[in-house]
């Protein structure tokens, strides 16, 4: 575009331009003169930011990508929504149309056709750049695809090859540690993304010079690769301009930018937080205010002062109509609050062959390794990535082994220590059309990525009213053996089954593992599956059980299917007892009731899943026996087993002849790395042969 045809596309927009910061500022009048009708949620407003917003929300195409952040409301106007849109989010009204209700002011999800794409995300204080980022990555991921790749993509998938990721930020959540992780992707992989930094100097009372030891530009430099500019973002033609250069850029080139716009914060940090509470600058930011200096440039131009103040008088006017309907609108009902937890799964019964004649008895690692190859080879949007799985090592237990190598290294990767991001940007992969499988190394490690699992991933179906699933898979090594002490032996179930939002498995056996993980893959939800080290190669006494015979390619074992692995009939004459328990835990039994020769009196219910889980199945085992043990490698305090228990005890008192009873590891922080000390920390066959007997003689 020649400096001619810019200019004139810019005047062009200008009186499209002044439309939209009027209304959002009329509509953050209009807030603060009915305080107490809008204030019951809080909201927080664009005022001051207006001019930078509505610059970038002009810009944006139905193919692009925008994370808007909570006081992004002119930037929603400016890509097409009406101030009433706003406000039933506002009062949390059921015809929200981003959340139905569920969550704040400013926070969209938005999959119309004819808008930018808003893939749902939190608060956005810094959080939203790992999932911004992951869509990024994800058009960086589709773009490197061979011809036929592309070809076998484009009959599931129609998408442009010029979209852009706007992550937009304010400047205090650019001191997160998970910016960094986000930039450091950008920079490394060149991703289509442009980070707004919207700087009005303020966290919430804590200002600039209190918190950060630079300004995001200045940040941002220290990423090779992102390009960092600083503009006044109260100045539209410098805005624009910048903003549609950037964007030109981000459409060819393929790399990430960063713009870091200063304005004023001329509104409240919320509505629950008052400026006049611990503002000492509010003189000073009003003379930056970015209305008066638009309506001068529109003067400048060539407009009327009769045509502002009919844009003024339309503003207000529209506004306040908008309030009155949105009032009028009713909240959502209780039952309500039930939908959309989870998208409809297509698996809900096994099918295939779980044994095929002829079929060779392998491992548990390598029915995981096997089915991941077979979704790659039929379906060109499932990738792999995480530390160490590709082509160098394959996974530290060799559970990625070769693919890189059949796949590409595009397609099969290592990332850095990052287990945020790597939790995290799947949000914005699925949002992009992929199914990421994804490892945190050891259950260990996956602290750090809990805020994105828990936050971004878990609530994304939820809070965006079922228009965004997360459809990932996250693959979790867990369990103790062989002396991996403290920090490469931990058990987190309990920790994960307590973020609703989420599907767990935690099979026993590799059969089951490569149909739950082909259930996993066309389940449009998140999972999370938890895979036994010890279970791996069956290198511990007593585990030879996990090796199967290799499923076929088509089977698929469905979640919430419970499995009576040790079956027995129900007895009048003498005591019988029901275990139920998961992973190692199932040998564990099996290998103790088969040692006291109690086959007959001990069934084994294996639950393969966590969530869902199969209670029916539970409740009719411990119906027939009468008697329940619970066994875990959890210690066994305060965890998912105790849960188990206790609603085991309530729904079957009248038909126990004995208290419902676990057991679990050691209540210790951690386990040791001494093998007498591990061995003394986690159960095993004989501590279970030991439980079963006090059970059963109770």
């Amino acid at each position: 575009m020649s400096n001619n045809q810019r200019d004139s596309h810019f005047r062009g927009n200008l009186g499209t331009a002044y439309r939209n910061l009027t209304t959002a500022k009329a509509m953050a009048e209009l807030y603060e003169e009915n305080f107490k009708q809008v204030s019951k949620y809080v909201h927080a407003t664009s005022r001051g930011h207006e001019v930078i917003q509505t610059a970038v929300g002009m810009q944006l195409l139905p193919q692009d990508y925008a994370f808007p952040y909570y006081r992004d409301d002119a930037m929603l106007l400016a890509i097409g929504m009406k101030p009433y849109d706003l406000m039933l989010q506002l009062l949390a009204k059921k015809a929200d149309p981003f959340s139905g209700g569920r969550t704040y002011y400013s926070h969209p999800s938005l999959k119309d056709d004819d808008k930018p794409k808003i893939p749902h995300q939190s608060s956005a204080t810094g959080m939203q750049a790992i999932p911004a980022t992951g869509v990024a990555m994800g058009m960086w991921y589709k773009e490197s695809l061979n011809e036929e790749q592309k070809e076998m993509l484009k009959q599931v998938q129609h998408d442009s090859n010029d979209g852009v990721v706007v992550c937009s930020l304010g400047d205090a959540s650019v001191t997160e540690g998970e910016i960094a992780e986000a930039m450091q992707m950008a920079a490394l992989k060149q991703l289509p993304i442009l980070y707004l930094v919207q700087d009005n100097g303020w966290d919430i009372s804590a200002n600039a010079a209190e918190t950060r030891a630079q300004n995001a530009a200045e940040y941002a430099a220290g990423f090779h690769g992102i390009e960092a500019i600083s503009i006044d973002g109260t100045d539209f033609e410098q805005s624009y301009n910048t903003i549609n250069e950037v964007i030109e850029k981000i459409r060819k080139e393929r790399r990430p930018f960063l713009v870091h716009a200063t304005v004023p914060l001329l509104n409240h940090h919320t509505s629950g937080v008052r400026m006049e509470f611990y503002r000492d600058d509010l003189e000073e930011s009003r003379e930056r205010d970015p209305y008066p200096k638009m309506r001068q440039l529109l003067l400048d131009n060539g407009f009327t002062v009769q045509e502002l103040d009919d844009y003024d008088a339309f503003a207000k006017a529209e506004t306040q109509k908008a309030l009155q309907q949105a009032t009028e609108m009713p909240d959502p009902e209780p039952a309500d609050l039930f939908t959309h937890d989870f998208a409809p799964t297509p698996i809900t019964e096994e099918r295939g062959e779980r044994s095929p004649a002829g079929a060779e008895k392998v491992v548990m690692v390598d029915c995981a390794l096997f089915a991941i190859e077979e979704l790659m080879r039929k379906h060109p949007e499932c990738l792999l990535y995480g530390q160490d799985v590709g082509g160098r090592l394959g996974g530290v237990f060799r559970e990625a082994a070769t693919l890189a190598q059949k796949f590409g290294d595009n397609r099969v990767f290592n990332t850095p220590i990052q287990e945020a991001f790597i939790v995290g940007s799947t949000v914005g992969m699925s949002a992009a059309g992929l199914k990421p499988i994804v490892e945190v190394q050891f259950a260990d490690y996956i602290w750090p990525g809990l805020n994105q699992l828990f936050t971004e991933v878990s609530r994304s179906c939820y809070l965006s009213n079922g228009k965004w699933p997360v459809s990932m898979i996250l693959r979790v090594p867990i369990g103790a053996y062989g002396s991996g002490g403290p920090y490469h032996s931990s058990s987190v179930e309990s920790v994960i089954t307590n973020i609703r939002g989420l599907k767990i498995a935690y099979p026993s056996n590799g059969a089951d593992l490569k149909g739950l993980m082909k259930a996993a893959y066309y389940d449009p939800n998140p999972v999370v599956i938890f895979e036994h080290k010890g279970l791996y190669w069956s290198k511990v006494k007593g585990t030879k059980g996990a090796t199967s015979i290799e499923p076929s390619e088509d089977y698929v074992l469905p979640f919430g299917k419970a499995w009576v692995l040790q079956e027995i009939w129900k007895k009048e004459e003498e005591e019988t007892l029901s275990i139920i328990t998961y992973g190692m835990g199932v040998h564990w039994a099996m290998n103790a009731t088969a040692e006291l020769g109690l086959q007959d009196r001990v069934e084994v219910v294996d639950l393969r899943t966590l969530h869902p889980l199969d209670y029916d199945t539970v409740f009719a085992s411990v119906k027939k026996c009468g008697k329940c043990l619970v066994v875990t490698e959890e210690p066994s305090d305060n965890g998912f087993s105790r849960g188990l228990q206790g609603r085991i005890q309530e729904e079957c008192f009248k038909y126990l002849d004995a208290p419902v009873m676990i057991i679990g590891s050691e209540n210790m922080p951690a386990i040791p790395l001494n093998s007498v000390l591990e061995e003394t920390m986690i159960p095993s066959t004989e501590k279970v042969k030991v439980k079963i007997q006090e059970v059963l003689n109770y």
